[in-house]
């Protein structure tokens, strides 16, 4: 027996010890990956990407969209990528181009001047403001034609005006007169400003942001886009006396397809689950979206290097997603249920490249739905994007929110880098994943004064800001891609200190608005309601390791806290 007790008390220090110098070794490897990717990561074959893509004024099906895909595709090539049809079972890094036919012709812009008839300078060319002709705008004779321009100042009063056969001029949205200008009134065409206070239009006087018609083969329609500058210079010549314009416009409407290119790294041991990174190709910008397919294409390009040098081994897959905005996304997410519940995290790169010196605003992690999106005060603000109202039952309570914020905060603090966040708005590729309870984040920048304006060039954008970027991305999904009830740890006590910093700042926010006259019943509400948001964020850790039990205790001592935490603020707040 004595023989018996010292065996197992020697076997339980051996594999004490054993079990110790695995977890060092582990914590070790980790910390050689993170310092390779952060010195490898260099942001090089991303400005060199967006460099190139932002050449073209992309439409999904036309050739700048096209050409953008196709670069890609050669790039991972070189990673050693191999088109799906020819992989093996064995390859562990393939990829494909996925083609649809377009239901609608694609458009493209060629050229375009508008002139006043006489000397004076152009009012607008298409080499100086590549934005000024609205998408889906046929092309009119190649002289051009001349009309007369009629000033509409309440587009109200335009269903009762003749203008058959002239230039419809107003400040509002082309889509909005168009019905009544074009379809019904027989106009030519149409002039329109309307850059939101926010593109700061009086201090970039040339910015024009893009516009759109809709496509009308039978109508074959045209509108210009006009910058500050060209509206006020129009006004005044208006105030003068009628006046007349030559418009040439040049575009090609084509039938065309849509291409979407998806990258795999497959994991090792559970290729199934994947974490995936999409980034929109269309757009007319550097910023918006060039930046972000240069993003995703470094991280394939760097992930594939690193799998082939056996610096990185992926657990679970890693996928990159090139297309059309929300809809090649929703697609991905749609077309196939069985991949669809394998998806653990989505992540979207749009607009991640920003020269913040010269655009404004920051870099901004736009959260999942959390209370912050109902009840926005303290550090928390929208940005100018803005947000809907929004209800309890949209929250979408996953520790992806401030594990993100941390990784990125660590990026921050290495290089000097801000980093902010938003409550939850939509409007990117996001959204298809959160529609499939699918956890997701957006990574992007607002306010930027050149947001979809023709200044939105490369000058505009920051290698810098792409290293971090892609450094903090990489990062975050080698972590969760590798992530075991160890990981999960960890975030779980990372998730419990945000959600006690959180509720004490919601209590003190809770008192501020009480003595502003708020009703108590409300304050209690909002922290209620920030307790069960993150004792389910502390449930979804179970994902990364559903059969540790030790993960279970650990997830239910953190919850303990954060109902203790909330249980204290609530008899403050009650006093």
């Amino acid at each position: 027996m004595i023989k018996k007790i010292l065996f197992l008390g020697l076997f339980s220090v051996t594999f004490s010890s054993l079990t110790q110098a695995q977890a060092i070794k582990k914590q070790s490897t980790k910390e050689s990956l993170e310092q390779t990717v952060i010195t490898s990561f260099s942001g090089d074959l991303a400005y060199e990407t967006t460099a190139f893509v932002e050449k073209y004024w992309r439409v999904v099906g036309n050739k700048g969209f096209n050409e953008s895909i196709h670069f890609i595709a050669q790039n991972l090539e070189s990673a050693g990528f191999i088109l799906e049809e020819k992989a093996k079972p064995n390859n562990r890094l393939t990829y494909r181009i996925e083609k649809r036919p377009l239901k609608n012709p694609t458009w493209e812009m060629v050229d375009a001047l508008v002139t006043f008839n006489s000397k004076e300078a152009p009012l607008l060319a298409h080499k100086t403001n590549r934005n000024m002709v609205a998408l889906n705008s046929y092309s009119t004779p190649k002289e051009g034609v001349t009309a007369e321009v009629v000033y509409v100042e309440d587009v109200q009063k335009l269903k009762k005006m003749d203008v058959k056969g002239k230039i419809v001029f107003a400040e509002t949205s082309p889509s909005r007169i168009y019905n009544d200008a074009i379809v019904k009134g027989g106009a030519i065409g149409l002039m329109t400003y309307d850059n939101p206070s926010y593109l700061q239009p009086e201090k970039n006087t040339t910015s024009i942001q893009f516009r759109s018609i809709p496509l009308n083969s039978k109508l074959k329609p045209w509108a210009i886009a006009l910058s500050y500058q060209a509206k006020e210079r129009l006004k005044e010549s208006l105030s003068n006396g009628p006046i007349t314009l030559n418009v040439q416009i040049e575009t090609k409407i084509y039938e065309s397809e849509e291409l979407t290119i998806v990258a795999d790294i497959k994991g090792n041991k559970l290729p199934n689950e994947r974490l995936v990174f999409s980034a929109h190709v269309q757009e007319p910008g550097a910023n918006d979206n060039a930046t972000g397919v240069g993003v995703a294409l470094e991280m394939a390009m760097l992930s594939a290097k690193l799998l082939k040098n056996n610096t990185w081994n992926p657990t679970r897959t890693l996928t990159f997603l090139w297309g059309d905005e929300i809809v090649s996304t929703g697609r991905y997410v749609q077309e196939d249920k069985m991949r669809a519940q394998d998806i653990k995290w989505g992540i979207s790169l749009d607009m991640v490249g920003e020269n913040t010196d010269i655009t404004g605003g920051s870099f901004l992690i736009e959260k999942m739905p959390d209370p912050s999106a109902i009840w926005t005060r303290g550090n928390d603000k929208h940005s100018e994007w803005g947000g809907s109202k929004m209800s309890l039952d949209q929250m979408k309570p996953h520790y992806l929110n401030d594990f993100v914020i941390g990784e990125f905060e660590a990026q921050g603090k290495r290089a000097n880098w801000e980093v902010n966040t938003n409550p939850f708005e939509g409007g990117s590729d996001h959204m298809p994943f959160l529609r499939s309870n699918i956890p997701s984040v957006l990574f992007w920048h607002f306010t930027d004064q050149f947001y979809h304006t023709d200044n939105d060039r490369l000058d505009k954008v920051s290698k810098e800001t792409l290293k971090n970027v892609g450094t903090a991305s990489l990062l975050s999904a080698y972590t969760l891609l590798n992530s075991d009830a160890t990981t999960a740890k960890t975030i779980i006590t990372h998730i419990e200190t945000a959600a006690i910093s959180r509720l004490h700042e919601e209590l003190k926010q809770g008192k501020i608005a009480i003595k502003k006259g708020d009703k108590l019943a409300e304050q209690i509400e909002i922290i209620k309601a920030w307790e069960d948001w993150y004792v389910k964020a502390i449930a979804t850790t179970s994902d990364m390791s559903p059969e540790a039990t030790s993960l279970k205790e650990a997830i239910d001592k953190a919850q303990a806290s954060v109902r203790a935490t909330s249980e204290a603020a609530l008899l403050e707040l009650s006093k």
